[in-house]
């Protein structure tokens, strides 16, 4: 399958890459957070999350594109999902 639009330079920076490692980190850690603490789990791990999405300066396009390559990274989806 051939992609469109897959000159994103952002994703070569090291800050974005670093990001997509924390978040990947904070949703390993605090998913398994008890009941009781899911909402300061999901705020910490959305917190992070927040970082790698705010580097690309494409708008919501961008911030799309940032969210499910985490999520692909932390095995949220899988790459059949990811490619489609």
């Amino acid at each position: 399958m051939g992609r469109k639009n897959i000159n994103r330079g952002f994703k070569k920076l090291r800050v974005w890459q670093n990001a997509i490692s924390l978040y990947v980190l904070a949703y390993k850690i605090f998913s398994k957070f008890p009941f009781e603490l899911k909402k300061v789990a999901a705020n910490s791990i959305d917190a992070a999350h927040s970082i790698s999405r705010n580097i690309p300066a494409l708008g919501s396009c961008g911030e799309f594109h940032s969210c499910y390559e985490s999520f692909k990274q932390a095995n949220q989806i899988t790459d059949d999902e990811y490619e489609q």
